[in-house]
């Protein structure tokens, strides 16, 4: 088998809510809108690869103008060296960003596309661990009212998921009593019994993060993420060794090499490689396993499509994220995804090849924007 064509294309959600955390500016808020990139990977047997990622031009040039023919005349189970490949490929250029990002969205294709022709849940090709994985409900934007915030929470206890994320450090770190009081209304609807982690999108210094901290031990917080700049490793370090809370970060971290560097100084307490950051399925396994031999749980970020899958081969696994803000475009996007069970878990389609997904050909007529 061989890899004959590359095609990306963009799909629209004209009702794609904006959100703001910690450090994103100032947004309309009667935005909406958002946009979602796919990739599919041809064969000259006819099996087609299905990838995705955030919805950027950046990303779709970087596959079309430097990838795709990294790819051509490939056979496309050697996922290992093409991954190589396309890493050598960006080097003067890729070191984190858009062009891994790219990466990500072939490496997730590549995956897909190997369990079609072997007619198995990518799942099933890395090697299960469990039967079903727990999930918790995230979201709690900083753009929202104290009321839509605990409406939100609530929504998810509702729906039998006992764990929930809401965001903290407002307005980049300077509405801490606000943080707090909204911290103290969400544990106050959802009670004693659910999990709630926070998450300040790196928006505190770290002598702030650890004063949050010592208030945030006093409704029993699960996690702190991303309590200081992301690439502040000493930073990072300084808070998980003064704090009772674990911390959790690496969403924005892109190399394994990073991910070293983050264990090795003891800026994380729990893991959360990214998958479309991380270069994809392959990279994002090894991580994983990195973490496993620091003695480490993984909480992927985002990106919960894919994760399902890499979560159930993770032994070292926590948790996995379920975004309502991606949950509010899926219908636009696929046809049909996994239903969560009543009691906070989640497992993949046992009975579909590779991601188990296929593209709404409702949203293929009508929705696409190039």
């Amino acid at each position: 088998m061989k890899i004959t064509e590359i095609k990306t294309f963009m799909l629209h959600d004209p009702d794609g809510y904006v959100i703001q955390d910690a450090t994103i500016p100032a947004i309309d808020p009667n935005a909406k809108g958002k946009n979602q990139l796919f990739v599919h990977i041809h064969t000259d047997e006819g099996t087609i690869g299905l990838g995705y990622a955030l919805g950027q031009r950046s990303i779709q040039a970087v596959i079309e103008d430097n990838l795709s023919g990294v790819l051509i005349g490939q056979d496309p189970f050697m996922i290992e060296k093409l991954w190589q490949d396309m890493y050598w490929r960006v080097r003067g250029y890729g070191r984190k960003g858009v062009a891994f990002q790219a990466i990500a969205a072939i490496d997730i294709a590549l995956w897909d596309l190997k369990g079609k022709v072997l007619d198995q849940p990518i799942y099933r090709l890395l090697g299960p661990a469990h039967d079903e994985v727990p999930i918790y409900g995230s979201g709690g934007w900083t753009n929202y009212s104290q009321d839509e915030l605990v409406a939100e929470q609530m929504g998810y206890v509702e729906r039998g998921i006992p764990r929930v994320k809401m965001k903290v450090g407002k307005d980049f770190g300077k509405s801490e009593r606000e943080d707090i009081e909204r911290l103290a209304a969400v544990r106050a609807a959802v009670g004693d019994d659910v999990e709630i982690f926070v998450d300040a999108n790196n928006g505190y210094y770290a002598k702030q993060a650890i004063k949050m901290s010592q208030i945030f031990e006093d409704f029993d917080v699960a996690w702190f993420e991303e309590p200081v700049l992301a690439d502040d490793i000493p930073g990072l370090a300084q808070v998980a060794s003064n704090t009772t809370i674990p911390v959790a970060t690496g969403e924005h971290e892109y190399t394994k090499y990073g991910f070293r560097d983050l264990l090795v100084a003891g800026g994380v307490d729990i893991v959360q490689p990214d998958v479309h950051r991380v270069t994809g399925i392959t990279e994002w396994m090894k991580v994983a396993t990195m973490a496993d031999a620091f003695n480490l749980p993984v909480a992927p970020h985002a990106v919960s499509l894919v994760h399902l899958h890499c979560a159930m081969a993770t032994p070292n696994l926590k948790v996995v994220e379920v975004l309502g803000a991606d949950e509010s475009s899926q219908p636009v996007w696929w046809r049909e995804v996994p239903p969560y069970s009543d009691h906070g878990t989640w497992k993949p389609f046992e009975d579909r090849p590779g991601l188990g997904l296929e593209i709404n050909p409702d949203s293929l007529k009508n929705n696409l924007v190039g």
